[in-house]
């Protein structure tokens, strides 16, 4: 992230390269060890009436797992049975209060399946997981019932974002939202499907980046 925040009592600017710059819209894409600078970057852009794709507060709850379970919790969305832990010696118990093996583990922050392990066994024995393409995974189209578009449009809303990829576990009991994905890989999707989701982006600027059409600018 080169760009950086310059501060006084009665302006600021965002900076590139030394230079302030007239932005006028942000197309976020922050990799998983810089959340905290890059959301404290477009608050500032939201202060001073910049349009962002994501807003940082949307991004926030986005990127912290746990919260972001939590909102959709309390909005009734169906998730699959989720259990977190702060050390790693409580794992053994967490994985018998889920109902024992097979579970995936994965880290509270991350991106792009990096810390994403399969567990078969309560021995904790490693299966290899590719969650992404291009980790190795695969991808293939699919028709989405009426319950799965609703489900993943809700997760959107209840987020905040207005451009996100959320991941969807199907099972009998109905869809069960993983994680919404505030900076999903757009290649991976072009490659399964041939659309062009930057291109829709842009569409998307074109129409609503207007000077502090932020819903929070930067308040929350």
């Amino acid at each position: 992230m080169h760009c950086y925040i310059d501060i006084t009592s009665s302006r600021a600017f965002v900076r590139y390269n030394g230079k302030p710059h007239p932005y006028y819209a942000v197309i976020q894409r922050i990799g998983a060890s810089v959340t905290f600078y890059v959301t404290s970057v477009i608050r500032q852009f939201e202060m001073m009436g910049t349009f962002s794709v994501n807003e940082s507060v949307a991004i926030s709850r986005s990127r912290n797992k746990l919260r972001s379970l939590q909102l959709l919790y309390r909005k009734g969305i169906g998730m699959p049975r989720t259990g977190f832990a702060h050390y790693c010696d409580k794992v053994d118990d967490l994985i018998k209060n889920l109902g024992g093996a097979p579970v995936v583990i994965k880290l509270l922050e991350g991106t792009q399946g990096i810390g994403l392990v399969s567990v078969h066994t309560q021995k904790t024995e490693e299966w290899e997981y590719r969650s992404n393409l291009h980790r190795g995974g695969s991808a293939s189209i699919v028709k989405l019932s009426p319950a799965e578009r609703k489900t993943a449009m809700d997760a959107d809303k209840i987020m905040g974002l207005n451009m996100c990829g959320v991941d969807i576990l199907r099972a009998n009991s109905g869809p069960g939202v993983i994680e919404a994905n505030s900076s999903p890989g757009l290649g991976d999707v072009k490659t399964a499907t041939g659309k062009y989701v930057a291109r829709m982006i842009i569409r998307f600027l074109e129409k609503n980046a207007k000077p502090n059409n932020n819903k929070t600018q930067g308040k929350g």
